[in-house]
């Protein structure tokens, strides 16, 4: 491991893992993200995931996708996804260019975030059809 800053962070707490992303990351990192994401899922049987991407000025379609990506896998493995902290100029471009975050809950702030885990996961389940 290199001496240079942390791109992104992920953290446990309680059934939930908290992954900040600290700069902006190119694609490739962005993969090693989604990757150490849904293996610290299983790795440490989280039932929830907040996703911080408070840092970031820009989110291309790219990065939208993987978060979308990161949503699906880490439901297919059991666990809510939540993304939080866009930024106002953020989710004006994401409306503008059409992007969205597919059927990933977004919430304004951390707390706000780990709120809307704590009433997903104490709601009961829908019925399978």
């Amino acid at each position: 491991m290199n001496g240079g800053p942390r791109l992104f962070s992920i953290l446990r707490q309680g059934p939930y893992l908290i992954a900040s992303i600290h700069t902006a990351l190119d694609d490739s990192q962005l993969v090693r993200f989604q990757q150490d994401l849904v293996e610290r899922i299983g790795s440490d049987r989280a039932r929830g995931v907040v996703i911080d991407v408070a840092a970031l000025d820009v989110l291309d379609s790219f990065a939208s996708r993987t978060l979308r990506d990161i949503g699906e896998m880490a439901r297919l493995r059991g666990a809510v996804t939540v993304i939080v902290g866009i930024q106002p100029d953020v989710a004006f471009a994401m409306v503008e260019l059409g992007m969205d975050t597919g059927r990933v809950v977004t919430a304004l702030d951390l707390e706000e975030g780990l709120a809307e885990l704590d009433s997903c996961l104490a709601a009961p389940p829908a019925p399978r059809t």
